[in-house]
């Protein structure tokens, strides 16, 4: 199935993969190189699970969940499989998400550090929250035969749109998080005098936004969205009714029983014609 602006979709799209795999890459030597390395004993090896897990999951595999239904060679699957692949990313993005704020929860339990009082844990909690709001509604709505297709269609702008929103505010939650850990980190010499290190990570911080924003370009160009699949009956899993009948058999159907009436009033009428035949006969007979 062909694509407008193939061409500029496939650009952008490895542009986009590119740049997310070096802010994974990017974030792995951060720590590894910078930060001493990981580690799950309660001290900053711990606390920095909390990067590699939010840029992996919650930043490039949720980048890549967003634009799944916009690959082109994909197109012919069905969207059952589309939806349960784009499902299955969120999942994997969500459970790494979650690892990575019992990380930083355990090291600032075990250095005495108070918790939930800047604006980067404020926003990153809450976008954690929507995030699994989103996965299950649209677990239990789009994904499962539950929902009705009134309702699916009503909630699918929602749901795309919070979709968009909770991966920027991510993107935004993010880079967040990288300055206010250079700044309690560089202290010798400090972050304002952008040592080695501060500037490593300042690049970081232009990958995930240049990221983000390929990702965003990507998704909203209407050209580059996922043909509508053909009016099909759709046969619930479970042997159900229909989740949605084809417009065009409802249409055939219509122009059946158009047909019908059609020829009843058309035999209506031969029968009236032979009646008024015989009578006309029958007086000239008399």
């Amino acid at each position: 199935m062909a694509m407008d602006g193939y061409r500029g979709f496939l650009g952008l799209l490895v542009s986009a993969l590119l740049v997310g795999f070096l802010s994974v890459i990017f974030t792995l030597i951060w720590v590894l190189h910078y930060r001493e390395g990981l580690g799950w004993d309660g001290s900053a090896l711990e606390f920095n699970w909390h990067p590699v897990l939010v840029v992996t999951g919650f930043v490039f595999i949720q980048g890549i969940a967003v634009v799944v239904y916009r690959l082109p060679w994909t197109w012919k699957c069905s969207k059952l499989l589309m939806k349960s692949i784009h499902a299955g990313l969120n999942a994997v993005a969500a459970v790494l998400a979650i690892i990575s704020l019992v990380a930083v929860f355990d090291f600032h339990d075990a250095s005495k550090i108070p918790n939930m009082y800047s604006l980067h844990s404020w926003v990153g909690l809450t976008v954690v929250i929507l995030y699994m709001l989103q996965l299950l509604l649209g677990f239990f709505i789009f994904l499962l035969p539950l929902a009705p297709p009134s309702l699916r269609a009503l909630l699918m702008p929602i749901h795309v749109y919070s979709g968009i929103l909770i991966f920027a505010t991510v993107i935004a939650t993010a880079l967040m998080g990288v300055t206010e850990k250079l700044i309690f980190a560089l202290k010798n010499p400090p972050y304002t005098t952008l040592p080695p290190e501060g500037v490593f990570a300042n690049i970081l911080g232009l990958l995930i936004l240049v990221f983000g924003a390929l990702i965003c370009w990507i998704v909203t160009r209407p050209q580059w969205k996922r043909p509508k699949e053909p009016n099909l009956t759709l046969l619930q899993p479970n042997g159900g009714t229909p989740e949605r009948v084809e417009s065009s058999m409802a249409i055939n159907f219509g122009k059946m029983d158009k047909s019908d009436s059609e020829l009843n009033d058309e035999t209506a009428a031969r029968k009236r014609n032979v009646v008024a035949l015989d009578e006309a006969t029958q007086r000239s007979t008399m």
